[in-house]
């Protein structure tokens, strides 16, 4: 069984795999300064729950946005697990797919990952968008020649950051939620809430369809939009600008990456 960790700047997803199936998926608040022993006591009492023995994760994969959480993950595969895990961004990984940027170190991984999985679900140009603590937009290339290729893409604030700051720098504005302003979905606002909830909820469904007409329009072909993150599905119901919806491409992409280095050795 596969042990797959997504480490995200808010959130960590620990996922169990058997061959592509996702089994269960158990979600946790990134700390950086989290022991290994910490995620082992959190894990054992999850995985009891499922009836899953340490002994039956035979191998691992790590992908992290956040550098200072690899060593006691790394820790925790070791110790608890006896595996040794593949991290996503070592050299000499394997991805089925080109990265074709000048310094392929640059690219998150898991926007690598995303676009490991997208290439792999579906055919054509496309366009992954993850609505994570950064909203980002990556693009995927049908390549003849490599088979595919991570042309590169687009980084923008998440909309949790963008109603956190301002609340925070607005001394008269109150903490929203998420969601079409009013419940009614009325771009115009009557009252306070309802007027924030219109800026960055219909904000965001304009960048949404702002960036992907703008992507579409320089790569010149047409490119199918596939939305994974949180806040895929709510978006999703907004707007025409997306195509599919997949919760579980970040977890899929690690399971192939791992499954193309296990094949390659």
């Amino acid at each position: 069984m596969l042990l797959a960790i997504d480490v995200g700047n808010t959130n960590i997803v620990f996922a169990l795999c058997e061959g592509e199936d996702i089994r269960q998926r158990w979600r946790i608040s990134t700390d950086r300064q989290r022991t290994a022993d910490e995620y082992a006591v959190w894990l054992h009492q999850l995985m009891s729950l499922e009836h899953v023995e340490h002994s039956h994760i035979d191998a691992a994969i790590i992908a992290t946005v956040v550098p200072p959480t690899l060593f006691n993950l790394q820790h925790l595969c070791r110790k608890y697990f006896k595996v040794e895990p593949l991290v996503v961004g070592d050299a000499g990984v394997r991805y089925g797919i080109t990265i074709d940027l000048p310094n392929p170190g640059e690219a998150g991984a898991d926007r690598i990952v995303n676009a490991v999985a997208a290439h792999a679900g579906w055919t054509g140009d496309l366009i992954v968008v993850d609505f994570g603590t950064a909203t980002t937009f990556d693009v995927v290339a049908d390549d003849a020649v490599t088979g595919g290729s991570y042309q590169g893409g687009v980084i923008a604030p998440g909309i949790n950051l963008s109603m956190d700051a301002l609340y925070m720098a607005a001394a008269k504005l109150p903490r929203i939620a998420v969601e079409p302003p009013g419940g009614n979905g009325s771009v115009i606002g009557k009252n306070t809430v309802h007027a924030m909830q219109s800026g960055v909820f219909y904000g965001y469904v304009g960048l949404i369809e702002g960036l992907t007409a703008r992507i579409k329009l320089e790569v010149g072909r047409t490119m199918t939009v596939i939305a994974t993150g949180g806040l895929a599905t709510l978006f999703n119901r907004h707007t025409a600008a997306i195509d599919i919806v997949d919760g579980d491409l970040t977890i899929r992409g690690l399971i192939r990456i791992h499954a193309l280095n296990q094949k390659f050795g």
